[in-house]
């Protein structure tokens, strides 16, 4: 069954707007995250990609969230806009470990219990993304790596289950994905040596 639809195509160009204002850190990205999210909700449940469907749903949660975090989290206690931030590498590896932990937890019960497709890619995608998710809405800049990896993985499930404007999406994703890494840490770099 071929799942591309109209309302894929405008889940699609929502999502693309979404990454292109995240990128230049415009609060605007998070009313576009909410709406696509709420139309892939829908269309993952429909393609028994349960864990996805999850995930949109989150993603409906943390847009809400990530709008208020941008808009009030330092204004409210240091008069100032979300600067951007870093985690050490040792933070990532425990952060990796636990999130591939749960991973193979979900994956078992998914693959188990549920009539779920790719249960064990989609938990790993879908843990991961709830992770990096929340990291975007805090400013980390290495939420973008990990949505590297997320996007790559999340184009072979698209193409198996045949969202191919979906798989398209998310090629654009990992190209943007590596722009806004660097475009981050420019901006990271700048605000660390504001005199350089």
């Amino acid at each position: 069954m071929t799942y591309t639809t109209s309302w894929e195509a405008g889940a699609m160009v929502l999502s693309l707007l979404y990454i292109l204002l995240a990128i230049k850190q415009s609060l605007w990205c998070w009313p576009a995250a909410f709406f696509s999210t709420l139309i892939y909700a829908v269309l993952f449940f429909d393609a028994s990609l349960l864990m996805d469907s999850f995930l949109n749903v989150y993603y409906l949660i943390m847009a809400v969230y990530g709008w208020y975090a941008w808009k009030y989290t330092n204004t409210i206690v240091k008069n100032e806009e979300l600067e951007i931030s870093s985690y050490s590498f040792f933070k990532h590896l425990k952060i990796i470990f636990t999130l591939t932990l749960i991973s193979l937890v979900l994956g078992y019960i998914m693959s188990t219990y549920t009539k779920a497709d790719f249960a064990y890619i989609d938990s790993f995608t879908t843990v991961f993304a709830l992770f990096a998710t929340f990291m975007l809405a805090q400013k980390v800049l290495e939420n973008w790596l990990y949505w590297v990896v997320i996007d790559t993985v999340s184009i072979y499930i698209y193409i198996q289950k045949e969202f191919y404007l979906t798989a398209i999406l998310f090629v654009l994703y990992t190209i943007l994905a590596i722009v806004a890494y660097f475009t981050w840490k420019k901006e990271f770099i700048l605000n660390a040596n504001p005199n350089t």
